[in-house]
């Protein structure tokens, strides 16, 4: 039998190859648990309004004129002004590869932000002495629930935030070898030319970070030049963008998009200071549960420098975006990677634990109340109610019964309770993301696909259609492929008197504005295409 003799550097040498081997392991497994739930069933749902059918309506552009690439432009010719065009150029990739769908829409945005988790991990691994917070950290985050709806939409934000969590990781290996300088500088310009000013507040954050733990860095040369760098791209194509547009991109882009929302609240967007903490408290149950003691935990060591980057990074953002005037749910994204640590930190302090511990009684009170309204809103969605609904009712089951097993596990004084959690809440969002629920704004209006098709059927392209509903959806435009006008009624009483005017209208619209000469293309989800005969 081979006996190995472990001395001085053999030793040390052996003891890194191990950690190493384990950490490739861990990144790995996180890295396809992340993949499964983030790609699983990605484009059986219609792309939503507003943020996916803008941005599939200018990735689509892009994809169709080689010219779009570097000035891209919207269905009615106009310029898109609103933001850089990082993830629009990823989706149009997508669509060369893979066509235009649903599924290719969202492809980018939720590898990207898969690809967060094993980042988090490997941002555990340079702060923490041991690997236990570095573990329940990355799976804390691969089971929060809106990281998950928000990196699965074709959206700008989950990207965002896997950027930063690598310009966080470069930070902190730039550390003990300066050359990972460079890649905050990537990691700062691929947020630049994501969203623009947003690259800004998320770097101070950064530079705030090393001015309390590693002041010594602010003054290299190394830091300053990666940034430099890494901001080249971005400031060339801002450049562009001036050339092309002069002061119309100027006042759009920089002004209306991006500054002036730290003062006013853009699009009616306006909601008081704890706007944010609320969004916080409806998603983030159950590691709510762990946060504050995690939080206070991380208040007594704020001289180590794991507490000092989840004390800057949550507690920075969060400030700077709950002062802004403009607010909207997904702008607090990036606080969520912070909030995992936190509580990742207090988990591995209850692993630790020799059995049978005391868990405090607030943690168990807390599952045991979730489990009771689980059990008793999946009760409610069952067969004995007179609209029965089977998804929602197996998802609620596997949170109650999740919640159910934990509490009792931790009355026990057993550890596992908390392996149970992150599993069983795992296996609910695989069920959340196979069903119709996940994206639930889908419900808020009429199915889009069926009209769209009569309008692509029925009418010649490049018009423009006009419509009674209450406002412009985007994702009707790009299943259309035409521009259709919200409108009240005297403009549609005006629309009607142009040559070959086109109107989706409701019945009631209709029968009210009792137009003269009609002609019915057809009707679908309850609206009308009519046109002059």
């Amino acid at each position: 039998m081979r006996r190995w003799i472990l001395t001085g550097d053999n030793a040390k040498h052996w003891k890194s190859q191990l950690h190493s081997r384990a950490d490739w392991l861990w990144i790995g497994g996180l890295l396809l648990a992340a993949l499964l739930l983030y790609t699983k069933n990605l484009g059986d749902l219609p792309l939503r309004d507003w943020d996916e059918g803008t941005v599939a309506q200018v990735a689509r552009e892009i994809w169709r004129s080689p010219a779009n690439w570097l000035h891209p432009k919207t269905i009615g010719g106009e310029p898109y002004l609103n933001k850089p065009p990082l993830m629009h150029w990823l989706i149009a990739l997508a669509y060369t590869i893979g066509g235009v769908n649903e599924w290719t829409s969202r492809l980018p945005g939720a590898l990207l932000t898969a690809l967060g988790i094993p980042i988090l991990y490997s941002i555990g691994r340079e702060i923490f002495h041991y690997r236990q917070p570095a573990i329940f950290s990355a799976l804390v985050y691969l089971v929060m629930l809106p990281v998950l709806r928000h990196g699965r939409l074709a959206m700008l934000d989950g990207a965002i935030v896997s950027f930063f969590l690598f310009t966080v990781w470069c930070l902190l290996r730039s550390r003990r070898n300066l050359r990972y300088c460079l890649g905050v500088g990537i990691g700062l310009g691929l947020i630049g030319l994501t969203k623009g000013m947003v690259g800004l507040l998320l770097g101070a954050i950064a530079l705030l970070f090393l001015f309390w733990d590693t002041p010594r860095l602010l003054g290299s040369w190394y830091l300053w030049g990666g940034i430099a760098i890494g901001s080249l791209p971005v400031a060339a194509w801002y450049a562009a963008q001036w050339w092309q547009y002069g002061h119309q991109f100027t006042d759009r882009a920089v002004v209306d998009q991006s500054l002036s929302r730290i003062w006013q609240a853009v699009e009616n967007h306006q909601h008081p200071p704890w706007f944010y903490l609320l969004e916080i408290l409806k998603y983030c149950f159950p590691w709510l549960i762990f946060l504050p003691s995690g939080l206070l935990y991380t208040w007594n060591h704020r001289n180590w420098s794991w507490a000092k980057l989840i004390l800057v990074w949550g507690g920075g953002y969060l400030l700077a975006i709950s002062l802004m005037g403009t607010k909207l749910p997904w702008y607090v994204l990036p606080v969520y990677p912070a909030i995992a640590l936190a509580v990742g930190v207090q988990l591995a302090q209850f692993w630790q634990q020799p059995y049978p511990a005391k868990y405090p009684r607030y943690a168990i009170a807390f599952l045991t109340l979730l489990a009771v309204a689980t059990w008793a809103a999946s009760f409610y969605y069952s067969p004995w109610n007179t609209d029965p609904d089977w998804e929602l009712q197996w998802i609620l089951a596997a949170v109650a019964g999740t919640m159910t097993f934990s509490a009792w596990l931790a009355v026990r004084g057993d550890r596992q309770f908390i392996a149970v959690l992150i599993w069983g809440m795992y296996v609910a969002l695989l069920l959340f993301v196979t069903s119709r629920h996940w994206v639930w704004e889908l419900a808020e209006a009429y199915q889009v696909k069926p009209v769209a098709a009569l309008i692509q059927a029925r009418t010649p392209p490049n018009r423009e259609i006009y419509t009674s509903f209450a406002y412009n959806r985007p994702s009707l435009d790009f299943y259309s492929d035409r521009r259709v006008i919200s409108s009240n009624f005297n403009q549609l009483q005006q629309q009607w008197q142009q040559p070959h005017p086109y109107l989706l209208l409701d019945r009631p619209t209709l029968e009210r504005l009792k137009l003269p000469a009609i002609e019915s293309l057809g009707q679908a989800s309850g609206w009308m295409l009519v046109t002059r005969e």
